[in-house]
């Protein structure tokens, strides 16, 4: 398979283009128009990443009508708007193939497309593939199942949700206003200028002289026995409608408990949320390029570093997410780690914590804003909502990017090992125009990799009565008995940690007949008796920076946050992390399910977030089809809820695990799963 990318002026793209991509656009905010469109329909999925997908894959195969609306013009997210197409899966689950059906459909698929599963070639998975394929292949994947299952997919790219109506109750969304945007004559296509140059202008109702806007109101539709009910599923990136919605939730780091042992904080801080990313392809060639370097440059290049002596080999960063290669190199090794040397031709995603991750951590430049800086701009009321992103971090990431590239062909600092380890490297070229990898003119993926959104706080529930929640403890491996939480942990935090960990004697442990030192270690993760999907993952940080700005000249990391960082048990998804507080029918899935700053380090990665769209999916058929709320499936827990295993059963049938094999409070053994 041959693939041709455009060149652009000279080998890459003129930095007087990107500055000018980059120069703030203004948009004035106007009163709202009369909707252009109404669309009916079962379940309104708001975001086209993969928890988004699998929820619609899942509806129409339940044989639901279903909205799906996305910001970009593709469908997948991680895989796809935002590159980052390579999977993250833990070996023994690989290995096992034991994912939800969906996700293993979609693997499936990438292997038949290109005969491989790794038309890369990387190391750092399985799979590393190009991101338009991933778009194409959830496109059909679709159809298919809106044929097989005889649902009806109405697909809305280029779309964002400006407005709820929510009842006067407040427990039920009865519409939601959404604006679609496509070129204004005469302006450039679509995907021409960066996120951040759009961002403002899509969620303004007004058309602009670069968009013209299709108002579009979303409305339940209308069932044979003449009654109007739907679900609204959140599976955006950052928790968009739990924020427009204004549900309980948490952001950034939460303060240290016996729950969150790890915490960096003895309290809770918003604003550092694990870093984002602009991903962009590079391709390896046979004669040297000439670049220009970015005027914004000098800026973000004391940042730039290969990050650890083991890792300081371009060739192995080149070929760590490399997605396409059409020969394959000569088997090389660096400090222990086997790869095959890149050629000409060869194209690397680039996604590196010191490099393009963008990682903000104050209140000045916080991506993701809170609910008092969203109150205190205005967004929380009607009309005014805007995205609740901050566009000037989005568009210092976008330079950031950019720079990172220009470091990567010729820089010769290091931020965290020194002169005399980085040499320029002048044998590629930044890939841009509309039939590259990332399919935008400027070469930056369409979206940033959001590793960390808003979080849901679950309903009250029997043992958290503030508010269901996964915690560190409940996946991690960690041995808590080690000296930092001895020493550390204020005594009373520390015997409650210890009697969290010691199950069926947490009592003898609160009353001090058993020492906690006497208290083994977790062996599993925590079993959830309403568990409706899996994953696994190591809980991994890119921790946000302590000062502002980010890039400043010696910041460091913000200091404990990799503290929770390690291995992680098998896990489970429980459907009160995706039921919010206060809406009946509105149901999260993806990254801001009711999970911790340190939990959601693990769950947040591609087959998670498949499993967890998978079940929101079927939760929101299942509760249409039997006249029920989802919280109604779980209110009365602990004790048993027949319709719960109802449920169950019927993701189990469809192939959707809701628990890892020998999941039972007698098998304490889980070693092998790494």
């Amino acid at each position: 398979m041959k693939r041709r990318h455009k060149k652009g002026l000279q080998t890459f793209i003129s930095f007087s283009l990107i500055t000018s991509f980059l120069t703030p656009y203004s948009v004035t905010a106007t009163p709202p128009r009369t909707p252009d469109q109404t669309v009916n329909c079962e379940i309104l999925v708001v975001g086209g990443g993969l928890s988004g997908v699998a929820t619609a894959y899942e509806s129409l195969l339940a044989g639901r009508t279903v909205c799906l609306t996305e910001i970009t013009d593709w469908l997948g997210g991680q895989i796809s708007s935002q590159g980052t197409s390579a999977l993250d899966e833990r070996p023994t689950q690989r290995a096992k193939q034991f994912y939800s059906r969906g996700y293993l459909e979609l693997r499936n698929r990438i292997e038949r497309k290109y005969g491989k599963l790794n038309p890369g070639d990387c190391w750092v998975s399985d799979s590393c593939f190009l991101p338009r394929d991933a778009h194409n292949i959830m496109t059909q994947m679709l159809k298919d199942a809106e044929k097989k299952g005889k649902g009806k997919l109405q697909w809305f790219p280029n779309t964002v949700i400006k407005d709820l109506e929510i009842s006067q109750d407040g427990k039920i969304i009865n519409n939601a206003i959404a604006i679609q945007h496509q070129p204004a004559t005469g302006s450039p296509l679509l995907n021409t200028n960066p996120l951040s140059q759009i961002i403002e202008d899509a969620y303004s109702y007004q058309n602009s002289s670069r968009l013209n806007k299709n108002i579009i109101r979303f409305l339940p539709q209308q069932s044979k026995s003449n009654t109007s009910k739907w679900y609204v599923i959140d599976t955006t990136e950052t928790g968009e409608i739990i924020a427009l919605a204004d549900v309980p939730y948490r952001l950034g780091i939460d303060a240290q408990s016996y729950l969150e042992p790890s915490s960096s904080s003895t309290t809770n801080d918003p604003y550092c949320t694990q870093g984002f990313t602009y991903t962009f392809a590079m391709e390896a060639t046979k004669e040297p390029q000439s670049q220009t370097m970015p005027p914004f440059y000098l800026q973000y290049s004391p940042y730039f570093s290969y990050e650890l002596k083991r890792l300081a080999n371009f060739d192995l960063v080149f070929t760590y997410r490399r997605i396409w290669s059409p020969q394959k190199g000569q088997p090389t090794t660096f400090n222990g780690v086997k790869f095959t040397a890149p050629t000409p031709g060869d194209i690397s995603m680039q996604n590196w914590t010191w490099g393009n991750d963008y990682r903000p951590g104050t209140s000045q430049d916080n991506l993701i804003y809170t609910r008092q800086q969203l109150e205190k701009s205005g967004q929380l009321k009607s009309g005014n909502w805007q995205g609740g992103l901050r566009t000037e971090s989005l568009r210092k990431a976008e330079e950031k990017a950019f720079s990172y590239f220009y470091w990567l062909y010729g820089g010769i600092t290091d931020s965290q090992l020194g002169a005399g380890v980085k040499q320029p490297q002048t044998n590629i070229r930044f890939l841009t125009g509309l039939d590259s990898p990332m399919g935008t003119v400027h070469g930056l993926s369409k979206y940033p990799y959001m590793r960390e959104g808003r979080r849901i706080i679950g309903r009250p529930s029997w043992g958290q009565p503030e508010g269901f929640g996964i915690w560190e403890i409940d996946i991690s491996r960690r041995n808590y008995n080690d000296e930092y939480y001895r020493k550390n942990l204020p005594a009373d935090m520390y015997r409650r940690l210890t009697a969290a960990l010691a199950g069926l004697e947490a009592p003898s442990v609160i009353s001090g007949q058993i020492s906690p030192d006497q208290v083994m270690r977790r062996t599993r993760s925590t079993i959830y008796p309403d568990a409706v999907g899996i994953g696994h993952y190591a809980i991994d940080f890119h921790p946000c920076m302590t000062k502002s700005p980010a890039e400043a000249p010696g910041n460091t990391e913000r200091a404990g946050e990799r503290r929770g960082a390690g291995q992680a048990y098998p896990f489970q998804i429980a459907l009160r992390a995706m039921i919010p507080q206060k809406i009946d029918n509105l149901l999260v899935g993806g990254k801001s399910i009711a999970t911790s700053h340190i939990a959601a380090a693990a769950y947040r990665v591609h087959s998670f977030e498949w499993s967890s769209g998978a079940a929101a999916g079927t939760v929101a058929a299942f509760a249409l089809k039997q006249n029920i709320a989802p919280y109604q499936l779980v209110d009365d827990l602990p004790k048993r809820e027949p319709q719960l295993e109802v449920l169950k059963r019927l993701l189990a049938q469809n192939g959707n695990p809701t628990a890892f094999p020998d999941t039972s409070i007698f098998n304490e053994n889980w070693d092998d799963w790494r």
